[in-house]
């Protein structure tokens, strides 16, 4: 798996993903074009043997305190195999880099599984906005992140994934927690 800033050369594959995934509330192409050149903006795409497989994006104007997960999307053959948790994680580091203190998103009601993701990584329900995704009228679940927060438990975590232990024979090997996101 290769993941990398995405282009507006990866249009084509992005929107045929965004349809696949949201038949009835795609974004148009010219939104996406829009999302994909904007200075607030900041996309990855994620691909295989040169096959697009997911893409997600940020919004997260310079200087804001919060910013906003736009989408995340991994192709149907493609899932639970830990693509969205890795996509969600260059996300979150991103909004690191920029000084962002609190992240937000919606999910739809009936996502279970990018709820339990979110939740996994310490977002909280915040609100609730119903009927928000037409025309379907799925109730949209607010989310936020303490990004802070998260960094410093993903900085510990790392700490303890890079300890030593001393076997008995004396020469030290590192210890891992078997995580892993592909």
């Amino acid at each position: 798996m290769t993941m990398r800033t995405a282009t507006v050369a990866d249009l084509d594959g992005i929107m045929a993903l965004e349809h696949a995934s949201f038949p009835t509330d795609a974004w148009s192409p010219a939104m996406m074009r829009e999302e994909l050149a904007s200075p607030h903006g900041w996309y990855v795409v994620v691909e295989e043997a040169g096959q697009l497989l997911g893409y997600a994006g940020l919004r997260a104007v310079r200087g804001a305190r919060d910013a906003d997960v736009q989408t995340i999307t991994i192709s149907a053959a493609a899932r639970g195999r830990g693509r969205g948790r890795a996509l969600l994680t260059a996300l979150l580091e991103e909004a690191v880099r920029r000084d962002v203190h609190d992240v937000f998103l919606e999910v739809r009601a009936d996502n279970p599984v990018a709820q339990t993701l979110y939740l996994s990584e310490g977002f909280a329900e915040v609100g609730r906005r119903p009927r928000y995704y037409q025309p379907d009228d799925v109730d949209a679940i607010v989310m936020q992140l303490d990004l802070r927060g998260w960094a410093a438990r993903r900085a510990e975590t790392e700490a303890e994934d890079l300890q030593v232990e001393e076997p008995a024979d004396g020469a030290a090997a590192p210890t891992t927690s078997g995580k892993g996101w592909c």
